[in-house]
């Protein structure tokens, strides 16, 4: 009958909805107990797409020097942690080199990474210095209140041992500026220094070795636009889809997993074990 015995226990939601077209064929229960003690069935709604997040905001602060730094490493051993400092630029805001510092490693050299770095033997037996030598001169120039721009700043940080509060005030990093919200995932999309310089002033790599000089007057010119451009609304959305339609050119790791004999630190093709710490 219609109070659903021998029916299964499951209450029919069409019942309870007063619309079952199948009557005493139902397969479901009709017991009106059954249905009002059942809970809604409610499918969980798919959550709504995160807005995107308002950009980044650069307050520029008087009387303090913005400078851009830039380091190229040559690699000591086969694995991709093993990096020594070969070259170090300073940039100042107006975009001009304040120095240009070559610095000849202690022991081995396993790889100059001529292509990707630029440097090669005869460049750092004849300019090279010290490492304590050049870090002497940087912070001669380096002034204790300066802000560090750059890609990935920190990492430059990280390879030249300065310290933050005691070597330089603080850091910009441009790939958290020029970041860009993808709506299709509801996360940042981030990218690398050669596509931004591509897309936003365009200077295309297409390849080329990097120079640390080069690198950190790209640099600056990015931050020097991102500031001149951060309160237009229309200019910052042209240059953050133009950075996202964009086909990003292969990077020289990616083209290159192992270059003479030295893992190049792609986590998709890293065969040398050492760990990855970004």
């Amino acid at each position: 009958g219609g109070g659903g015995g021998g029916k299964k226990s499951t209450p029919c939601v069409f019942f309870k909805k007063g619309n079952c077209r199948n009557g005493d064929a139902c397969p479901f229960s009709h017991d009106p107990a059954l249905a009002a003690s059942s809970p809604p069935n409610t499918r969980p709604s798919r959550p709504a797409p995160a807005s995107a997040p308002a950009p980044m905001t650069v307050k520029l602060m008087a009387g303090v020097p913005y400078v851009a730094l830039d380091v190229e490493c040559v690699a000591t051993a086969p694995e991709h942690n093993c990096r020594a400092t070969a070259q170090i630029a300073l940039i100042s805001h107006s975009e001009q080199p304040i120095l240009n510092l070559y610095v000849k490693p202690e022991g081995n050299i396993e790889s100059y990474l001529e292509p990707l770095t630029g440097l090669n033997k005869e460049l750092l037996d004849t300019h090279g210095m010290p490492i304590a030598q050049a870090m002497t001169i940087l912070r001669q120039h380096l002034p204790k209140n300066a802000v560090l721009v750059g890609q990935n700043i920190k990492k430059d940080v990280e390879w030249l041992e300065l310290q933050e509060g005691v070597d330089f005030g603080g850091m910009v990093d441009l790939s958290a500026l020029f970041r860009v919200w993808n709506s299709q995932y509801s996360s940042f999309t981030y990218f690398g220094l050669d596509h931004a310089a591509t897309c936003c002033l365009g200077q295309a790599n297409d390849g080329a070795a990097h120079n640390a000089v080069t690198d950190a007057i790209k640099s600056m010119q990015l931050f020097n636009l991102y500031c001149r451009t951060q309160s237009n609304t229309e200019e910052l959305g042209k240059m953050h889809a133009k950075l996202l339609a964009t086909k990003i050119a292969p990077s020289f790791a990616k083209q290159n997993p192992t270059y003479e004999g030295c893992c190049m630190g792609n986590r998709k093709t890293c065969r040398c074990g050492a760990p990855f710490f970004s």
